[in-house]
């Protein structure tokens, strides 16, 4: 985000280079970075006879090369954005022949996501020599509920730990998605506002007591009938709850405790630090460690692996999911 921002004020600033290679696993950034181009390098009378954008689908390296090359009418500077620029993955580096001049004139931006370019090849040194080439990465799941509260920051919001986790199970990883659903809750809520888990459920739809945020802290507790309450509404509501999502978050959770019962350093600190989990929630897993020994906990991690591929379907076809939950959570906690 940090070298977003740097990146942002470059522009602003007016240091604007000829070249943006913008590649990675994690669109959201490149949408951000190429959206930002597109509305602020040029006036508005300067974008129709200076500003195009092309398709990687549609056209060639030697047509955006061609483009490129173009002198801008009626203004300093001409853009050319390139999306989805991964559909000409085999032929990309022959882009290094315009890289190594090219036109002064000319904002070349390039949208190659999904995937990167080999650094050891000519285009990456070519155009870091002059231009920028950012590399968006995939977040981990241990750091998207960090973001979350980082863009709210800026925004003048915040959100409660609980909450941000609860956006992170629901959602997953995917930046964009997670941007759209705190864009709609920043419509109806006001600015120093906190978002918390009743405003989650409220606005966006995810329970509050009902999720796998609940149910993994009630699994840690051992807290039967919680964990039954939970495993029954997931069984009611299956498509809110796909078995292979609960299951794969708990083999998180589980292994993350047979690394805490490794630590010679329990302080809250080194467990927060070592497990990456936010402070908030190291009490949680303290428990947890405590009601699951280290033996019972490789025991459920094999348990888990089995329902895992249960779930999938392949030896359980005509188990409900409801039955392999409460199956699985007989197993867990015996």
């Amino acid at each position: 985000m940090d070298e977003v921002k740097q990146l942002v004020n470059d522009i602003k600033s007016g240091n604007i280079r000829p070249i943006y290679f913008l590649m990675g696993e994690e669109p959201y950034y490149i949408d951000k970075i190429s959206d930002f181009i597109e509305a602020n390098v040029l006036a508005e009378e300067e974008k129709g006879f200076n500003q195009m954008v092309l398709y990687g689908r549609d056209v060639s390296i030697d047509d955006i090369a061609s483009n490129a090359k173009r002198y801008p009418m009626m203004a300093e500077k001409q853009v050319v954005i390139v999306k989805e620029a991964q559909d000409l993955s085999r032929t990309i580096e022959k882009l290094a022949v315009y890289a190594d001049n090219p036109q002064p004139t000319t904002v070349l931006v390039v949208n190659y996501k999904y995937k990167k370019i080999d650094k050891r090849k000519a285009l990456y040194k070519a155009i870091k020599k002059v231009g920028v080439v950012y590399e968006s990465k995939k977040l981990y799941e241990n750091q998207v509920a960090d973001w979350i509260r980082r863009v709210l920051s800026l925004k003048g919001y915040s959100i409660s730990p609980k909450a941000a986790q609860m956006l992170v199970e629901f959602l997953g990883t995917d930046l964009s998605k997670i941007n759209n659903e705190l864009e709609k809750l920043q419509l109806i809520i006001p600015k120093e506002t906190q978002i918390s888990p009743e405003l989650i459920e409220e606005n966006i739809g995810i329970s509050k007591d009902y999720n796998n945020f609940e149910l993994r802290k009630a699994i840690g507790e051992k807290n039967v009938v919680k964990v039954h309450q939970i495993i029954n509404y997931f069984a009611d509501n299956p498509k809110d709850n796909p078995m292979v999502v609960t299951v794969s978050l708990l083999f998180n959770f589980f292994s993350q405790l047979l690394h805490l019962h490794g630590l010679n350093d329990k302080s809250p600190r080194n467990i927060a630090s070592k497990l990456r989990v936010n402070p908030y929630f190291v009490n949680e897993y303290t428990n947890a460690a405590r009601n699951y020994p280290m033996k019972k906990v490789s025991s459920v991690i094999a348990t888990l692996r089995e329902f895992d591929v249960k779930s999938k379907g392949v030896g359980a076809n005509a188990v409900p999911q409801g039955d392999l939950l409460k199956e699985l959570m007989v197993r867990i906690m015996g």
